[in-house]
C-alpha cells in the first residue's frame, strides 16, 4: 500500500448531532433559552422568588443544562443584564449615527431611543432598573458601570458641539442627567406604566436641553 493510499482518521472526531445541531450550537440554544425564561421570570415575578427550576422549566431544559450555562442564578441575572445593557446602548447609538450635528437633535434622538426600547417591553425596565438594584457588589459594580457608559456618551455628544471640552462640571451634570432618565423610568414602571412614553421622552428631553444651554450661557464671555 502507498504513502496515498493511507487514510488518516481525524483525530478529534465532531460530537454527535441532534436534530440538526451540533454539541456548541445546542449549548448555544440552550443559553438563549434559559435567558429568555429568566427575562420573562425576573421581568414579572422578580428576581428573588425566582428559583432555578422556575427558569428551567420556562426554558424546557434540565436544571444539569442550567449548571452548565450559568454555576448561579445570579450569574445568570448578570449575564441577562449584560446582554439587555448592550442593547439598549446599541438601540441609542444606531439612532444617534442616523442624525445630523445639531445637538438637540442628537440628544432627543438619543433619549426616545433608549426610553423606547425599556418601554416597549417592561420586563426590560424592570430587569435592567429595579432587579439588579442591591443583588451584590459585582451587580453594582456593573450597573455603575454602564450608567458610566451612557454618562460618557452624553459627554461625548456635548463635546462634539462645544467649543471646550467638557469639564467636572459637566460630567458631574451628565451624571444627574443619566441618573434622573433612570429613576424616571423606576418610577414609571413602579407607579403602573401610566405615563405615555412620549410624555417621558419630552420631559428628558426638556432637561438635557435646559442643562446644555445653562453651560453654554455660563461659558459666553460677558
Amino acid at each position: 500500500m502507498t504513502g496515498s493510499d493511507v487514510t488518516h482518521p481525524d483525530p478529534k472526531p465532531p460530537g454527535r448531532r441532534y436534530s440538526g445541531l451540533a454539541p456548541d450550537e445546542r449549548q448555544r440554544a440552550r443559553r438563549s433559552a434559559i435567558l429568555d425564561s429568566a427575562l420573562e421570570q425576573f421581568g414579572t415575578a422578580g428576581y428573588a422568588p425566582t428559583s432555578i427550576k422556575q427558569i428551567c422549566r420556562g426554558a424546557a431544559v434540565t436544571e444539569r443544562s442550567f449548571y452548565e450555562s450559568f454555576p448561579t442564578k445570579e450569574v445568570c441575572l448578570a449575564a441577562l443584564y449584560d446582554d439587555l445593557s448592550a442593547a439598549m446602548h446599541a438601540a441609542t447609538l444606531a439612532a444617534l449615527g442616523k442624525e445630523g450635528p445639531d445637538l438637540d437633535a442628537l440628544t432627543a434622538a438619543g433619549l426616545e431611543a433608549f426610553i423606547r426600547h425599556l418601554t416597549v417591553d417592561p420586563r426590560r425596565a424592570r430587569v435592567v432598573l429595579i432587579e439588579v438594584v442591591g443583588v451584590s457588589p459585582d451587580m453594582e459594580r456593573r450597573r455603575h458601570r454602564v450608567l458610566r457608559d451612557f454618562v460618557d456618551t452624553v459627554l461625548t455628544i456635548w463635546a462634539a458641539g462645544g467649543t471646550q471640552p467638557p469639564g467636572r462640571t459637566q460630567q458631574l451634570t451628565a451624571t444627574a442627567l443619566v441618573g434622573g432618565v433612570n429613576h424616571l423610568l423606576a418610577d414609571w414602571l413602579m407607579d403602573g406604566s401610566r405615563d405615555d412614553p412620549d410624555d417621558l421622552v419630552a420631559v428628558c428631553v426638556n432637561l438635557f436641553a435646559a442643562a446644555r444651554a445653562h453651560w453654554d450661557g455660563s461659558a459666553a464671555p460677558s
